[in-house]
């Protein structure tokens, strides 16, 4: 025999929110509404450009996919949830899409758009009436939009391993930068030049450095490494690479 879920907080509801019916659609429909809207203001305070509206919008037509594919479920007879699937898919389009690659070799949006993709799973959980699941999930999302940033950056800023974009004044002055940063304990992975600066004056790379000396380790962090190396004068703009 196969066990039918049972969800807690809509059996604490009531039958009503369990069973599809008007109420309990709309119900499903305005929590996604409610939760998105939060991870999206977190989204917009930051200044990410998917925001408060895109985060709602993906959760609401999420919520009203699985919805309608329940409800043609229970006309039709047919299990396979149609809506559902093409919104997922879509919404994976359209956040990769909505990557942009800066002139520093950087990707920007990647997070947003991976949140984006994952709101349209509180909409879907809350569209099939999985409250539980619905609300574990956003706190999950929540937590690591809102949260983790601040462990992830010192985690980042104390690891062996790091990329700097570099600007130099003159390219003669390459060779000078390199023998510097190897004294101070730096091994060089790889160095590129970007090629977005070419026609700039500038001479513009791109390198993955490792931290190899003890005392670099414990004592000094990315932020402490570079902007000891943009006091160097020949430097015209140095930054780390995240």
């Amino acid at each position: 025999m196969i066990e039918i879920f049972s969800d807690p907080i809509g059996n604490l509801l009531g039958n009503w929110a369990v069973e599809l019916n008007v109420y309990s659609a709309t119900l499903r429909i305005f929590l996604a509404f409610v939760l998105a809207a939060i991870v999206g203001c977190e989204r917009s305070r930051k200044r990410h450009s998917a925001g408060l509206r895109t985060f709602i919008l993906v959760a609401l037509s999420s919520a009203a996919a699985m919805t309608t594919d329940i409800y043609l479920g229970l006309i039709s007879k047919t299990g396979f949830p149609i809506l559902s699937a093409a919104m997922v898919i879509g919404i994976a389009v359209i956040s990769s899409n909505s990557l942009l690659y800066s002139s520093k070799n950087q990707i920007k949006g990647l997070t947003t758009a991976v949140a984006m993709w994952s709101v349209s799973f509180i909409g879907l959980a809350f569209g099939a009436g999985f409250y539980t699941a619905g609300l574990v999930i956003y706190f999950l999302i929540f937590f690591s939009l809102a949260i983790l940033p601040s462990v992830e950056v010192f985690h980042k800023n104390h690891s062996n391993h790091f990329e700097i974009h570099l600007e130099l004044k003159n390219k003669n002055d390459l060779p000078e930068f390199l023998s510097t940063i190897r004294k101070l304990g730096l091994y060089i992975d790889d160095i590129e030049i970007n090629p977005a600066y070419q026609n700039s004056g500038l001479s513009v790379y791109s390198i993955a450095l490792t931290i190899t000396k003890e005392n670099m380790r414990k004592y000094k962090s990315h932020k402490a490494i570079i902007e000891a190396l943009g006091a160097l004068e020949y430097i015209h703009y140095i930054a780390e690479i995240v």
